[in-house]
Formats: C-alpha cells, sequence, structure tokens
C-alpha cells in the first residue's frame, strides 16, 4: 500500500470532517496530520476487511475524540465551513438557505444524526462505511440519515413559513 496515494488521495475528505467539527482551519490540519500519522503507525492492524476510508475515519474520529476530551470544552462549527453538494432531493429547499443557517441546523441535531451528516455530507462516505466507523450496519446509518435530512427539511419549511 502507497501511503502517500492514501494521504493524497484521502486527506481532504478527512481534513473537511475535521473541520466540521472543530470549526478551526489550524485544528483541523493539525488533527489531519494526526490522523495520518496514527494511520501510519497502525497500518498493521488494516487487515483489508474494510475500505481504507472506514479506516481513516474511524481514527480521524478518534482523535477528534481524544482532542475534545482534551481540551473539556464542546466543539463548534464555523459557519464559514463548507458543505458538499446536498443530494438532489433536497437541494432546492437547502439552495433558499446560506451556508451558515445550514451548519447551525445541522450542529443542533444530536448526535449520532450529526455524525452521519458529517460523514455523508463532508466525508462523502457511503453509507456502507458511515455504518462501520460509527460501529452500526449500513442500514442504520442509511435511516438514521433519512429521517435526520427529514428532521432538518421540516425545521426549514418551519423557518420559512415563519418569515
Amino acid at each position: 500500500m502507497n501511503l502517500e496515494a492514501v494521504y493524497r488521495e484521502h486527506s481532504v475528505s478527512v481534513y473537511r470532517y475535521l473541520y466540521a467539527k472543530t470549526g478551526s482551519p489550524e485544528l483541523a490540519e493539525e488533527l489531519t496530520q494526526e490522523t495520518f500519522f496514527q494511520a501510519v503507525k497502525s497500518i498493521d492492524r488494516f487487515d483489508g476487511s474494510s475500505k481504507i476510508t472506514t479506516f481513516l475515519f474511524g481514527i480521524a474520529k478518534n482523535v477528534w475524540l481524544n482532542e475534545y476530551r482534551r481540551r473539556k470544552k464542546a466543539p463548534v462549527v464555523s459557519p464559514e465551513s463548507g458543505t458538499a453538494a446536498a443530494p438532489s432531493a433536497e437541494s432546492d429547499v437547502l439552495a433558499r438557505l446560506g451556508r451558515e443557517d445550514i451548519l447551525r441546523l445541522i450542529h443542533g441535531i444530536p448526535d449520532p444524526g450529526r455524525e452521519v451528516l458529517y460523514l455523508r455530507l463532508l466525508g462523502s462516505l457511503p453509507f456502507s462505511e458511515i455504518g462501520a466507523v460509527l460501529g452500526q450496519s449500513e442500514n442504520w446509518a442509511r435511516v438514521t440519515y433519512y429521517r435526520v435530512k427529514q428532521q432538518l427539511i421540516k425545521e426549514i419549511q418551519g423557518n420559512e413559513n415563519k418569515a
């Protein structure tokens, strides 16, 4: 396995995920580097039974949790952080809102739903890998994503009706 190629292919996705979790470009970069450092240290434990992205995002999640525990403060989602393109079914609704509003709504979603959204929208992971990263099934990831998406759409429509 060429680790340099793995880094080139997956570092941006890992960074975007960590940036969404931390709200800090500097911290996200630091945690991305730590993620790949830990991946190199533990590559002997990667047996190929899962995709490399599952392995990397699992490490990234643990690196972030360790940082979160170390700092003992709530993570902040930065309004400046971007999101990946939303699935087409909800793109018309989401297009009416600004990124800041979308991120504020997503940040208000309790875990594990928020985590599923981050992994899907920012990490661009398939449901099978989201389930693997979170220790759940692919079906659980799909259902959770669907329910959270429906919840967000209702909140958005409710906010539009108030305006």
